[in-house]
């Protein structure tokens, strides 16, 4: 005899197909999230994807959000356990470059990219990186507050700090090189912008 089939609540059916989603674009990035390719990973037809998400723009958004938020919390609580500004920002430099994050490197490339055409998309990539930009603002404006760093620009120096290590992880996952060997030269590059005495952001890879 057939198994019975059984009828989810459409709050447990919608969060399993997010859940299948999340999971999908952690593996294979965020172009992998076809209709077809989520109804096989959640086990269920295409149909009901489009059932409880209508706009795959929208689903798209929603699992980079969810990625990304993740990511940051867990970069906020490795920041958070430094002692002080100089310490957090060379933690900060060494759990983005130790090549353990290369998913989601691939989650924020392809973000950039696909943004161009999805106005949802764009909108959740505009506010993770304002995420990002506050994080790391804040380390720079409290290292300036204690004298640690001496730059009168700290919103502008986090977006370039930003912009150099997102750089050189997507340069390396395109070569297929290791982001770590440049932690050392990034935290030098780190405390001129920021102002510091060299040497004086730690990091553990040299």
């Amino acid at each position: 005899m057939p198994r019975p089939r059984t009828r989810k609540a459409p709050a447990e059916r919608a969060a399993e197909i997010v859940t299948a989603a999340t999971a999908l674009a952690r593996e294979q990035g965020l172009s992998a999230l076809t209709l077809r390719a989520v109804a096989e990973r959640a086990g269920i037809t295409s149909g009901l994807v489009a059932h409880y998400q209508p706009s795959m723009d929208d689903l798209v958004a929603r699992v980079y959000t969810d990625l990304v938020e993740e990511e940051v919390r867990d970069v906020e609580r490795v920041v958070e356990a430094a002692a002080d500004p100089a310490r957090r920002l060379g933690a900060l430099i060494d759990t983005l470059m130790d090549g353990a994050r290369d998913e989601l490197t691939v989650v924020w490339v392809e973000g950039w990219a696909m943004a161009r055409r999805s106005d949802a998309l764009a909108e959740a990539v505009r506010a993770q990186m304002q995420r990002w930009q506050t994080l790391v603002e804040g380390i720079v404006a409290e290292g300036c507050r204690t004298g640690a760093f001496s730059t009168t620009e700290p919103g502008e120096v986090a977006w370039e700090l930003i912009g150099m290590i997102d750089g050189l992880n997507a340069q390396s996952l395109a070569r297929g090189t290791d982001t770590t060997r440049f932690a050392h030269r990034t935290a030098r590059a780190a405390e001129a912008l920021v102002g510091a005495a060299s040497g004086t952001i730690p990091v553990a890879r040299s």
